[in-house]
């Protein structure tokens, strides 16, 4: 990793690399720094093979992430003042690398839309999550609102938008919100032996896998993760690639007879 972070901490441990979200003193809040941070972070981990799973964490025992601030950004309704958290789940959506929440305290407005986008959550006991939007005048709505839909259902992610409701991890892995709840003394292991349980499982695989998941939400650019990442890369490894490249470049016709192999 090249990039030297202000506002998040990335360390390997082996196939895992840790995104940790580092403003405990903040809620661990997104500020526009880490919005490009961990999109930068991302992108640099789309272009490694050394590791196969990232975690997504909070500093900390009591906040993994409490939403977003605007300090320090213009005062317009244009893009420069706009908070760039599309950035930052996009590139999560995009990453070919399964991402699993580790939530080790409060996952809420914002925050608990990033714990939503991340593909596994894991949480401890004591977590908490609330979406808090129409509580403040803002809302999500659009990886916040389908994505949840797609984890509880629509009545559900209704109610949790509507009523902004406190939930206890028990309730969150219950309805299907997040995947496993853990003792809080218990997590940071926890998640190290799920990550390492998936990083075991073929990483091309997995792309694919991700990629199919994308391309329903994702439209055109969806499918083309499919097309393009997956199919593309498999099409060019055949011999009626490898005979039509070196055809064209050998300016011949080519030998069909390789053709669908």
């Amino acid at each position: 990793m090249t990039h030297q972070f202000e506002t998040i901490l990335y360390a390997e441990d082996g196939p895992i690399g840790t995104i940790t979200l580092n403003r405990p003193n903040n809620g661990n809040m997104f500020n526009e720094t880490m919005c490009h941070e961990i999109r930068d972070c991302i992108n640099e981990i789309r272009r490694e093979t050394r590791t196969r799973v990232i975690v997504i964490t909070g500093a900390g025992d009591k906040f993994f992430c409490i939403g977003g601030e605007k300090t320090g950004m213009e005062d317009t309704n244009l893009y420069p003042g706009v908070l760039p958290v599309l950035d930052m789940y996009e590139a999560i959506d995009r990453l070919q690398k399964p991402v699993i929440a580790s939530v080790n305290g409060f996952a809420v407005g914002g925050g608990h839309v990033l714990q939503v986008m991340c593909d596994i959550t894991i949480a401890k006991e004591s977590a908490i999550f609330r979406q808090v939007g129409p509580m403040m005048g803002s809302f999500d709505a659009g990886f916040g609102t389908w994505y949840l839909e797609d984890l509880v259902g629509k009545k559900k992610a209704k109610e949790i938008w509507f009523r902004n409701p406190k939930i206890t991890a028990a309730e969150a892995e219950r309805i299907g919100l997040i995947n496993k709840v853990v003792p809080d003394d218990q997590l940071a292991a926890a998640t190290r032996e799920m990550a390492l349980e998936i990083a075991d499982r073929g990483a091309f695989a997995l792309a694919a896998i991700k990629s199919a998941f994308l391309a329903r939400h994702g439209g055109v650019a969806g499918l083309s993760r499919v097309t393009h990442d997956m199919l593309l890369r498999l099409n060019l490894n055949t011999e009626e690639s490898k005979e039509l490249s070196k055809s064209f470049a050998e300016k011949r016709s080519p030998d069909s007879s390789k053709f669908g192999h």
